[in-house]
């Protein structure tokens, strides 16, 4: 099943394409990932899914649906789960205040019950305020209080900017387990090899399009892919 088809899609910031007709497919239950360089246009396609590009042309549809025109609050409620790169949890709020904050949930304690269970090692920080929180376990708390809702699609914008090597690690543990949840995952990604080492599929953008994708472990071992896009990493 398609969750999300995106067809064509061109927007920016004024006049400016920053996105320059991209086509993209996300499959209930699989993990995609989306790798360029620095300036490639991934954030950008992250913020068109969520409603937050002032201005877009071509096709966006989830489920079925066209999401032109739809506010991101509507985006959200419809199944999209999105944890942008930073300010994503309130610092101000503990651990347990974040996850029940979320508005509309049906049994939102019972839901924060069932979202633990995936990070267990929040439990023990439930007063703490989340500002207090390592990097690595403000992410967690961002996968949690996403899943929340429980979404069908969850879109991730950098979700390894600025950790250790070891949080890193951590982090992408973690999206593994998101598809237990019954959701599928979008990742823009700048560590292209790992992410693409964790997803069924990939797609690499350069200079706003898509300039290859496939499955991700063809890409991995495509040579034009590791010699143009990946082998910085190698």
């Amino acid at each position: 099943m398609t969750l999300l088809k995106i067809e064509t899609l061109r927007g920016g910031y004024s006049e400016v394409d920053i996105l320059k007709g991209v086509d993209l497919e996300v499959q209930a239950g699989e993990i995609v990932t989306v790798v360029g360089t620095n300036g490639a246009g991934k954030s950008t396609l992250i913020k068109a899914v969520m409603g937050l590009l002032p201005r877009i042309e071509g096709a966006l549809v989830f489920e079925g649906k066209s999401l032109a025109n739809k506010p991101t609050e509507t985006r959200l409620t419809c199944g999209i789960g999105y944890v942008p790169q930073v300010m994503n949890v309130f610092g101000a709020l503990t651990v347990q205040e974040n996850l029940l904050v979320v508005q509309g949930v049906p049994n939102v304690r019972r839901q924060a019950k069932e979202v633990l269970e995936l990070f267990p090692d929040l439990h023990p920080m439930l007063a703490r305020r989340a500002g207090a929180l390592s990097g690595g376990e403000r992410q967690q708390l961002a996968f949690a209080r996403a899943l929340m809702s429980k979404p069908r699609l969850m879109c991730l914008d950098e979700p390894t900017a600025a950790l250790s090597p070891a949080l890193v690690k951590t982090v992408f543990e973690q999206i593994i387990k998101l598809p237990q949840w019954g959701c599928a995952v979008l990742i823009v990604e700048q560590r292209a090899r790992e992410a693409l080492q964790i997803s069924q599929r990939g797609y690499i953008m350069d200079q706003g399009r898509v300039a290859m994708s496939g499955q991700a472990v063809g890409l991995l071992d495509d040579p034009r892919a590791v010699e143009l896009y990946l082998g910085h990493e190698a």
